[in-house]
């Protein structure tokens, strides 16, 4: 039995934990091979160095495949390609473009070439330089690493990180960069029996022509990790948790918006530690939420409003950082939150400059032109009965009226209402 993996989408804390723990399962029953279907754009350093380092460890042989047609194995993905015991690939995928990046907000840049750094650079310009040919230098030293323990190709690794190089399936077979290119799984499982392997320090003969081929998905756990470890419900969670601890704040014993919003904010900030999140980002929607809290607090006909919604979208925009790929909120969810706050903000400051014309309510001004109905027929110069404002008062009109007809007021006379149809 040959156990299927796939792993498609970014690489992250979800699928670190699917493959371990699918990886798991297939050796404890007893799978002959492990094929890992492969289909990424990359992703976090530190979730492909998990993943890799559950596949070095692992006692059953793994098969790595880039499919179906139209896949690729881009950044994160190259390197889980050549740490594979078997790399394949099948036809129209590529492989390639691994220069790393950093989570504090920036891509790493290769290093520079002899003459780029001048004597006038200042010395922050060449600190970061100097930052990012470490981390390249690290990612090559890495990648080529795994080209020698698989015996493949570890020239190219270098072209994949200083340059971005990428490669076609038939391109990366013809510099062994990867063993073949297969049409399928079932190809795959045939081209790859009868090779030998190295499988931890065991030489390890394949025997998977024909072999039935049993799929691994991934736990409700690791679904659930998935879910929340995706940026824009990330940031959807973060922002309920917010405003569900404000509303409870402006109404005490709700209780609901409470336990609501603190769950919300937990998760979502469990998920923002596991995600490159840009603390400057963090720190402006903070702002932006803090202003708009108080705009709603002391009104100031938008001045504190309109500074916390700039802050807040800039913010929101700078969470993620973006050149991590796959890992960024979406920008439609940004403006359509954006949006509601802005509106809710006009509608705040036009209810702040009505409030400052506020109509009269007191004495026979106030009575004036108020609505009543009356409890009581009336004839022809009669008087009766009428509701008003909550109040039984005695009502007079010209005309005649019929009992629970609209009045409006006219004047008053001492106690007695005179009244119109209304």
């Amino acid at each position: 039995m040959v156990a299927q993996l796939t792993l498609a989408g970014p690489i992250g804390p979800a699928a670190a934990e699917y493959v371990d723990d699918a990886m798991r399962r297939a050796g404890a029953d007893g799978a002959a091979a492990i094929v890992l279907r492969l289909d990424t754009p990359g992703g976090l350093a530190e979730a492909m160095r998990q993943i890799i380092a559950r596949m070095l460890a692992s006692k059953v042989p793994v098969l790595v495949f880039v499919a179906p047609a139209g896949a690729r194995a881009a950044s994160a993905g190259t390197y889980i390609l050549y740490a594979g015991q078997v790399a394949a690939m099948a036809p129209a995928t590529h492989v390639g473009a691994a220069t790393p990046v950093q989570l504090g907000g920036h891509t790493t840049l290769p290093p520079p070439g002899p003459g780029a750094a001048g004597s006038t650079q200042r010395p922050a310009a060449a600190e970061q330089d100097a930052e990012a040919a470490k981390v390249t230098n690290d990612a090559i030293a890495y990648l080529r690493a795994l080209a020698q323990l698989r015996g493949r190709n570890a020239a190219w690794p270098e072209q994949a990180v200083r340059g971005a190089a990428t490669l076609t399936a038939a391109e990366a077979a013809r510099r062994q960069v990867i063993d073949f290119v297969a049409a399928d799984v079932a190809d795959l499982l045939a081209r790859s029996d009868g090779r030998e392997v190295r499988v931890g320090d065991r030489r390890v003969t394949l025997h998977l022509r024909g072999a039935t081929v049993r799929d691994y998905p991934p736990g409700a756990r690791t679904r659930f990790l998935g879910v929340i470890t995706e940026p824009t419900v990330a940031y959807l969670l973060l922002l309920a948790g917010i405003y569900g601890l404000v509303l409870e704040a402006l109404h005490p014993g709700t209780l609901l918006p409470g336990i609501a919003g603190g769950i919300c904010l937990l998760v979502g900030l469990y998920a923002l530690q596991l995600l490159p999140v840009n603390y400057a980002g963090l720190a402006l929607m903070a702002l932006g939420l803090g202003l708009l809290a108080a705009e709603a607090i002391n009104p100031t006909i938008g001045a504190l409003g309109a500074g916390g919604l700039v802050a807040f979208v800039i913010g929101s925009v700078m969470l993620m950082n973006e050149a991590v790929p796959g890992y960024g909120v979406n920008l439609g969810v940004i403006a359509g939150i954006a949006l509601a706050a802005g509106l809710s903000l006009a509608a705040l400051a036009w209810l702040v400059l009505r409030s400052r014309r506020p109509s009269r309510r007191l004495g026979d001004p106030a009575m004036t032109a108020e609505l009543a109905v009356l409890l009581e027929p009336l004839d022809v110069a009669g008087e009766g009965w009428a509701l008003a404002r909550g109040e039984r008062w005695r009502v007079r009109c010209d005309a005649p009226l019929p009992a629970g007809a609209m009045v409006r007021v006219v004047r008053r006379e001492g106690l007695l209402l005179w009244v119109e149809p209304a």
